[in-house]
């Protein structure tokens, strides 16, 4: 890199490559060392990442079709670990002519007039990425370029001159990778003109032609064609992506939680004083997949990667709020702060219309209480199936005392304290979770001791309602007698 000049850089051997080379060069070191290089991108092992590394072995220009939230685009920023630190460049090259095989007119006239001495200059890596949303406003001008009248008047020179062109995004990313995201998006019209660069190799602005053999590794992403009603994917075009590679969710909970424990942005302050048991980390995580197969949510959308991070940050900082507002210096996450990630759901959920007249937090309190009933049968006996056993019903004593007409009360404004308390009143409860679970520690014990009810209400044998910040527990049947007497005071204060 200490070389300045063109007859510098000859001296040292350098050859030129298509970026496409590099990639594929540089990937079979990767490969042959057994390095990773792909950091970060978890759950594809053995699907997704095998056929991106074949595709850039085949120096294919890639699609990778899948729904949002499946990493797609990271995946295209982490080909950049692929090319060469650094590579020589013509210096004031608008589109970074490689001083071995220029394109433009600036760097074959330097050259030709400069020679040897044409100084180059060394572009980085980290600059040899180009990224564009696409958008039904994306005109060619953005991304191939357009005539500029005041650079012709200026040097005077004719429309016939590619000196007058004011290169776009496409031309200016030779030598890079060219990301396009959501490419169904792009009118018709504009895939046409990328599919001429492609095939043809040449650019074509308001009647000009200009052969440019651009050297670029495009990369599109979108949705399936068929999950999507913006638009869709030209043939010609679809026809000229050589690798199409389908990406996919996390497909089991413990790859799920690896990806939102990697991506959740939590303080030191949080880690330090917020304890978070591996249930309630499950739950999020279940909490997704049961998302996935609800009736009330449009699939064809997907469910984002992100309600499980963000469900997750608003979790401990409900656990963080209720902390700072006791006064405590430390605490652990509760069931009951679950009523605190219901934001986090309603804004990455699109609800079918059946959906719709649920309403979307009712919505997100029924998949936290399936996610709930799914992870019970881990941790404890069926209730159901307890209740017709001949062996004694461990939840028995539990639901009693709440047939008798007590109640519990778990909300955010409790302390620690005050929240052991609440929950040992209930007979029978603490010594059901330490005969299933004895080598567990207080905040762990508590938490199942929450669990428990949380289970019952699922199972339909108590009763939960939401109250301001938590969840209050009775029993069954006398909350449906209250509900029908409700009912009826309300009907004689209407007559």
């Amino acid at each position: 890199m200490q070389n300045t000049t063109l007859g510098q850089l000859k001296t040292t051997g350098y050859k030129s490559r298509s970026v496409k080379e590099e990639l594929r060069e540089n990937l079979i070191t990767v490969l042959r060392d057994k390095k990773t290089e792909f950091e970060g991108i978890i759950g594809y092992d053995e699907t997704v990442i095998p056929e991106l590394q074949t595709a850039i072995l085949s120096r294919h220009n890639i699609l990778l079709l899948g729904l949002r939230g499946q990493a797609k685009t990271r995946i295209a920023r982490l080909m950049v670990n692929l090319l060469d630190e650094y590579v020589p460049y013509v210096a004031g090259s608008e589109i970074f002519d490689d001083p071995l095989n220029p394109i433009s007119w600036f760097a074959r006239n330097e050259i030709a007039t400069k020679g040897d001495d044409t100084e180059i200059a060394w572009l980085h890596r980290s600059d040899r990425y180009t990224e564009k949303l696409a958008t039904p406003d994306v005109t060619v001008a953005d991304l191939i370029g357009d005539v500029d009248p005041i650079k012709a008047a200026t040097l005077k020179l004719t429309y016939n001159d590619e000196r007058v062109i004011h290169f776009g995004l496409i031309p200016r990313a030779h030598r890079s990778i060219f990301v396009i995201n959501e490419l169904p998006d792009l009118q018709a019209r504009i895939q046409v003109a990328l599919f001429n660069m492609l095939q043809e190799k040449d650019i074509q602005i308001r009647g000009f032609k200009l052969r440019l053999p651009l050297d670029i590794q495009f990369v599109f992403t979108a949705n399936p064609e068929d999950y999507t009603n913006r638009g869709s994917i030209v043939t010609p075009l679809k026809d000229r992506i050589e690798s199409q590679i389908l990406t996919h969710y996390p497909k089991s909970i413990e790859i799920s939680r690896k990806i939102t424990f990697q991506e959740a942005k939590l303080t030191e302050s949080q880690r330090a004083n917020i304890e978070a048991d591996g249930l309630v980390k499950d739950l999020v995580e279940q909490i997704a997949f049961e998302a996935r197969k609800s009736e009330y949510i449009d699939q064809k959308s997907g469910v984002s990667a992100r309600l499980t991070i963000s469900a997750y940050e608003n979790l401990i900082s409900t656990a963080e709020r209720r902390m700072l507002i006791s006064g405590e210096k430390n605490t652990a996450v509760r069931l009951s702060d679950l009523a605190g990630i219901i934001p986090a759901i309603t804004g990455k959920i699109e609800l079918v219309y059946e959906g719709e007249l649920e309403g979307p937090a009712h919505v997100a309190t029924t998949l936290i209480g399936k996610a709930v009933k799914t992870l019970f049968a881990r941790y404890f006996p069926d209730p159901e199936k307890a209740k017709k056993t001949k062996e004694a019903n461990p939840y028995t004593a539990i639901t009693e005392w709440f047939t008798e007409g007590n109640n519990v009360d778990v909300t955010d404004s409790l302390t620690n304290a005050q929240y052991k308390k609440a929950l040992m009143l209930v007979p029978n409860l603490y010594d059901t979770v330490k005969k299933f679970h004895p080598k567990l520690s207080e905040n762990q014990t508590l938490l199942l001791m929450e669990f428990v009810l949380h289970g019952l209400a699922e199972y339909s044998q108590l009763s939960k309602n939401f109250l301001n910040g938590g969840f209050s527990f009775s029993d069954m049947f006398g909350s449906l007698f209250n509900a029908e007497f409700d009912e009826e005071e309300d009907e004689d204060d209407f007559r």
